[in-house]
């Protein structure tokens, strides 16, 4: 079985293709044929050691990766899920050793995986399981009401692009930031007010709501610095484990994915939204798996719009 991973941490240059046993089917679970694998930022954490001390990493080899799209191959006894051997399928991985979804067979609860998008490509239905999930958590942990305001932060990536399509479908307004160069997407994306992105933009964005707005979703990870956009008693999300000051009452909430794993029926729903236009799968470039290092490093110098992603 091949798989792109690392035997040692370091950096994209530690990326090689390896062969791996197959893992056993379950009950409960499904086999996924994996066609593409998206990249994520929290994958190049793992590759370089950052996730070291924590349970995803048990031992080497270590493959990366949280999206696969593919072909359902085998279902597994018990399994909850009304798809057939055949049915083109996404699928979100928590990555555990060499369990991880840069690889071209996986193995996952059935609830983590379901129908892809009609009409796309497994490259772009690959870009939508995490960070659709993980835009799903951060609006359902702030439980904003339509006609509140709420504030992205990295409206341009993949995690705040899908902040911003979601919020709108449920009657939200969304100030994001941008950009010069990224303002067009983020109005495409269906932001209400744009403002620039940077230093200070906390109080660029108290200059449009002087009351501060009801929700932040800080998808650029500026933590404490963009605090200060939300009114006392708001919400706050944020993607990195950062939990706030304890100040004037915030609600802030580390959004961790796995919290949704298993959510079939979200997941689901996400592919839904996409089938009815809400949604938009942003692919930036594909690399065979055997370039997963270029893709990485690619990641890592910045800038990307969409994701990449790994085909097998």
């Amino acid at each position: 079985m091949r798989a792109a991973g690392v035997t040692a941490f370091g950096g994209p240059e530690a990326l090689s293709l390896l062969d791996v046993p197959a893992e056993p089917l379950g009950a409960g679970q499904v086999r996924v044929r994996v066609s593409a694998a998206a990249v994520n930022p929290t994958d190049t954490y793992a590759r370089n050691g950052t996730y070291a001390g924590r349970d995803q990493v048990k031992k080497f080899p270590y493959v990366p990766g949280m999206d696969v799209a593919g072909v359902l191959a085998e279902i597994g006894e018990g399994a909850q899920t009304d798809l057939r051997i055949g049915d083109p399928v996404i699928g979100i991985v928590l990555p555990s050793g060499a369990h991880g979804g840069y690889r071209e067979d996986i193995v996952l609860p059935a609830r983590s995986v379901a129908r892809a998008p009609a009409g796309a490509t497994a490259v772009e239905a690959a870009t939508l399981p995490m960070n659709g999930l993980t835009a799903r958590l951060a609006l359902d942990l702030m439980a904003l009401r339509p006609g509140q305001v709420l504030a992205v932060t990295g409206a341009a990536g993949a995690f705040g692009g899908y902040v911003v399509q979601l919020a709108r479908t449920e009657g939200i307004t969304v100030v994001a930031d941008a950009s010069e160069a990224d303002e067009e997407l983020v109005r495409e994306l269906g932001a209400d007010v744009v403002v620039r992105r940077g230093d200070g933009v906390a109080a660029r964005i108290r200059e449009r709501f002087p009351d501060g707005v009801d929700g932040l979703a800080d998808g650029s990870v500026q933590d404490a610095a963009v605090l200060p956009a939300v009114r006392d008693g708001g919400a706050v999300t944020t993607v990195r484990g950062y939990r706030g000051d304890g100040q004037r009452g915030l609600r802030v909430s580390p959004v961790l994915v796995r919290r949704y794993a298993e959510e079939q029926e979200r997941l689901d729903r996400l592919r839904e939204q996409v089938e009815q236009g809400e949604l938009t799968l942003r692919v930036a470039a594909t690399y065979p798996a055997d370039r997963a290092a270029e893709a990485h490093r690619r990641l890592e110098a910045g800038g990307v719009r969409g994701r990449l992603v790994l085909t097998f």
